[in-house]
């Protein structure tokens, strides 16, 4: 578990391309963090950065960037990565190149010239390492309408793209009370939904215990009748992960829930919508 645990923002000096060993790509995952000042639209009582310490650089120098992505992909496919001390213990079925992912310390769609980096790490992409490499984008989704995120979307269905969208909440309550955002609930669900009729999308949902209490059955209910409201309009989800809290959280009152709790919700996603649903903990 400890290795899953390290997904540091630096690496070697890097400011904004990491390595991480991911538990749901089960392979390496070279991160590209397109919010290094910390900001984000939304402020979850689950959030495992660390909004406390002032962030090094704030904004994107793109040539640094790509610079600092170049290097790290030549350190992963010679194998030079697994010499570094907090590699070296990485398992044998792990030590391959599974995804390029825009995450990082903020929402990556925010971004304002979003879809001219895709196109910029495609280029990379595309000239050092194969084609089964994909290009994932972790999102709330909350800058799906935006014209530069649909372009951004595109490019990434033209380059081995997949999309991770946050959803883990049925209702708008408990959405407030987990995302705090002033974002409506029914956006993030309208834009899942029409970017899921574009393309196949997964959903990421992080379930936890808040202040001692795991989420509500009423709460998983109503979050399967929402997958099933975005699959009747058209809306095609190809695997919904079913996780929870691996690193400190923003608030106290947070904690994980176990395997059993979160494939007891796996089970019921299965159950009431046929979508296929995995637990990753």
């Amino acid at each position: 578990m400890q290795l899953f645990q390290q997904h540091s923002r630096l690496f070697e000096g890097n400011r904004f391309v990491y390595p991480v060993v991911s538990r749901r790509s089960r392979g390496i995952s070279v991160g590209i963090n397109l919010n290094p000042d910390k900001v984000c639209n939304f402020d979850c009582i689950y959030c495992q950065v660390d909004r406390r310490s002032e962030s090094e650089t704030r904004f994107v120098e793109n040539a640094q960037l790509l610079e600092e992505l170049t290097s790290v992909l030549r350190s992963v496919t010679s194998g030079d990565l697994f010499r570094h001390p907090s590699f070296a213990s990485t398992p044998a079925s792990f030590r391959r190149l599974n995804d390029i992912a825009f995450s990082g310390d903020g929402e990556p769609t925010t971004f304002r010239n979003f879809d001219e980096i895709i196109a910029q790490v495609a280029d990379v992409r595309r000239k050092l390492v194969d084609d089964d490499v994909k290009m994932v984008l972790i999102t709330n989704a909350s800058m799906f309408h935006r014209e530069h995120v649909v372009r951004g979307l595109q490019l990434l269905d033209e380059n081995n793209g997949q999309i991770w969208a946050k959803l883990e909440a049925g209702t708008e309550e408990y959405f407030k009370l987990i995302d705090r955002t002033t974002i409506p609930f029914q956006r993030i669900l309208d834009n899942i939904t029409a970017a899921a009729i574009v393309r196949p999308l997964v959903i990421q949902s992080l379930f936890m215990s808040v202040n001692k209490e795991p989420p509500p059955e009423s709460e998983v209910d109503a979050f399967c009748q929402r997958l099933r409201e975005i699959t009747a309009s058209g809306g095609q989800l190809e695997l919904i992960q079913i996780y929870t809290v691996a690193r400190q959280p923003a608030e106290s009152f947070v904690a994980p829930l176990t395997k059993t709790q979160l494939q007891r919700i796996a089970d019921k996603v299965i159950l009431t919508t046929g979508l296929q649903s995995a637990v990753f903990s």
